[in-house]
């Protein structure tokens, strides 16, 4: 979440005029994040989450996001709801942009995950991934190794201010990843982004999931990979085996990772770190600095490039290859 569209409440009463919601008593920014323009909305019967959609978000791929939240909550997954405007629709327009306004879930996100949140968030992305069968909507990847591709050649000519040599060895990591790629996945709907921020906790128990704007078909274990990345890394960048084995495991205990899944693992986890990279060398280079959010560091996932290209097997990421058969 972040705002890089401000709005004033002139603005927000207007928008909500059109909704069977009561009057406007508060509302605020949410700086977090990178994607969209994000407030915190009090009514008198309660919160709700407000959210613009910025450039990144196509409008024409709004049925499928705000589809997918609603097939799956109906699926017991908790996540948000869109509201319904008065004439029907989920979507209007506020400040040039797409908007809408979702439920609000109770909950919060772990700034430290223990070993036990990755438990959880290896048992709900399975979750994710058996209760989206069915759904009637297919999106395709809009960060697939394509859409990197894209990425780098536009922050390419000025790679090396970023990083001496950066130039030369992401031309080599690409080149590597695009030609070993795999394309005989399982696949389905994906959440694409299971980042800490958008997992949320009560106690040790995952309440809620959020941010689904990078959902789309794609293969599970990459999902799996992204998660790896995201959950699984200490403050100092090292690697937590512990961590990885309870997500792995707990994921494979819903549904199992097969020997196609589990050999390429290490390879997905390490496009996976490329892909979060990429956008965050995109953003360091285009994003102006006056923003009302913070722009991450890439260096972040330059080192986890580094660490996945020392790993061949998958057992080096805490699990042993025969632990689907184990866990099914």
């Amino acid at each position: 979440m972040a705002v890089y569209t401000d709005v004033n409440e002139n603005e927000i009463e207007d928008f909500l005029s059109y909704y069977n919601l009561a009057p406007l008593l508060s509302y605020k920014g949410i700086a977090e994040g990178v994607e969209n323009s994000n407030f915190l909305l009090q009514v008198q019967d309660g919160f709700y989450i407000l959210t613009l959609y910025e450039k990144r978000v196509s409008e024409s791929d709004l049925p499928f996001f705000l589809g997918l939240m609603q097939f799956l909550a109906e699926k017991g997954i908790t996540c948000p709801r869109p509201v319904r405007r008065q004439d029907g629709t989920f979507v209007g327009s506020l400040a040039g942009r797409p908007a809408t306004i979702m439920t609000f879930l109770d909950g919060m996100w772990m700034r430290k995950p223990a070993v036990v949140h990755c438990r959880g968030v290896g048992k709900m992305l399975a979750k994710i991934h058996l209760a989206s069968a069915g759904f009637p909507i297919k999106r395709q990847n809009s960060l697939s190794l394509a859409d990197v591709r894209f990425l780098w050649n536009a922050c390419r000519t000025r790679a090396n201010e970023f990083s001496g040599g950066l130039k030369i060895e992401i031309d080599k990591e690409l080149d590597f990843l695009e030609d070993m790629w795999p394309t005989n996945l399982p696949t389905g709907i994906i959440h694409a982004d299971l980042f800490p921020d958008n997992v949320f906790f009560l106690g040790e128990q995952v309440s809620g999931l959020i941010d689904f704007y990078f959902s789309c078909s794609d293969a599970f274990a990459y999902d799996v990979a992204i998660c790896l990345n995201a959950w699984c890394f200490e403050k100092d960048l090292s690697y937590n085996l512990t961590k990885s084995q309870a997500l792995l495991s707990a994921y494979c205990n819903e549904r199992f990772l097969n020997e196609s899944e589990l050999v390429t693992l290490p390879l997905l986890a390490r496009g996976a770190a490329m892909r979060f990279f990429m956008t965050r060398l995109y953003d360091w280079f285009y994003i102006p600095d006056d923003r009302l959010v913070v722009k991450k560091d890439p260096r972040e996932y330059l080192r986890k490039i580094r660490f996945f290209q020392q790993i061949r097997t998958v057992s080096e990421l805490g699990i042993s290859r025969d632990i689907s058969t184990e866990a099914s």
